[in-house]
């Protein structure tokens, strides 16, 4: 703690052998996050440019590669930063400030997955009804940070290489804010997995009795979003759980594994939008050719 200017500073031990290996963690995960940044921008680019895909499904794929890039923000820069170094370390504040905005990316995700699952529910099975709506949750994420801002710290030391709000609390013996954390996931998760088994059971039934292009058209449509959805699940839960089996675990898998939450998906959302939806990889396709012309004009 810096006693002359009253800021609490965290120091940042979850990384592994850093010494040893900064240049090349720092290689690796800048070449990870520039990739990240050009997929999605691109993309997005695309959507944003071309006015037969200003539709709200493509809407929702903008929004949802646009929430991935703010994620990543909250990450990578300081990781980057970190890896340089002679000591990563992080002010309270800070580390509040990412915990708060990492979180309000993942539950931003699980919403906007939701949405668009209605989204395919209503456009498949009741086209003339296609209306939705998001909503914006970082509320519930303010009142966990809050909650968690609010205790004191008894240690200084985070084994982890970015900050989460129940690691943190961690550092203050309580378990309030691990309830409420645990509520907030229970709340957010379960009723988007509910909903979106719902809207893909309607989906099958309707595609069922349907022709054989319907159906094709039906599932092409669906299947980026439905891998993206269940992906997003399983690093989400690996995120919630490994920090909990500390000390059950290799150090090395507990600081490696909730990263990937913002690694991969990140990188497979735009990449299985842009592949996959023959409008968007249409236009990238078109894009790039006129790109290749104007190069070698």
């Amino acid at each position: 703690m810096d006693n002359s200017s009253y800021v609490t500073y965290l120091f940042m031990d979850g990384h592994i052998e850093l010494q040893k290996y900064r240049y090349v963690y720092f290689v690796i995960t800048f070449a990870v996050y520039l990739l990240i940044i050009c997929f999605n921008a691109v993309v997005n680019f695309v959507i944003c440019t071309n006015k037969c895909l200003h539709e709200p499904m493509y809407i929702f794929i903008g929004a949802l590669l646009f929430n991935s890039l703010c994620g990543t923000a909250a990450l990578y820069p300081k990781l980057l930063s970190d890896f340089l170094s002679e000591r990563p370390i992080t002010s309270y504040s800070a580390c509040l400030f990412q915990a708060f905005s990492i979180y309000t990316y993942g539950v931003s995700e699980f919403t906007l997955l939701s949405v668009m699952a209605f989204d395919r529910y209503v456009s498949i099975c009741k086209p003339l009804q296609y209306t939705v709506h998001i909503i914006f949750p970082a509320c519930k994420i303010g009142i966990l940070v809050i909650l968690t801002s609010q205790l004191q710290l008894c240690k200084f030391h985070l084994d982890r290489i970015y900050c989460n709000d129940y690691s943190i609390a961690k550092l203050c013996y309580t378990s309030v804010t691990n309830s409420y954390g645990l509520f907030s996931i229970t709340i957010t998760v379960f009723p988007a997995m509910i909903f979106l088994i719902y809207s893909y059971v309607r989906i099958l039934h309707v595609c069922l009795k349907n022709s054989k292009e319907f159906r094709r058209k039906a599932l092409q449509t669906c299947f980026p979003h439905l891998f993206i959805f269940i992906s997003f699940c399983i690093f989400s839960c690996i995120e919630v759980i490994t920090p909990r089996l500390e000390g059950n675990i290799p150090h090395t898998v507990s600081a490696i594994m909730p990263v990937l939450g913002l690694v991969f998906p990140p990188l497979i959302n735009p990449i299985m939008y842009g592949l996959k939806l023959q409008e968007i990889y249409s236009k990238i396709k078109k894009m790039m050719w006129k790109r290749k012309i104007l190069m070698s004009s």
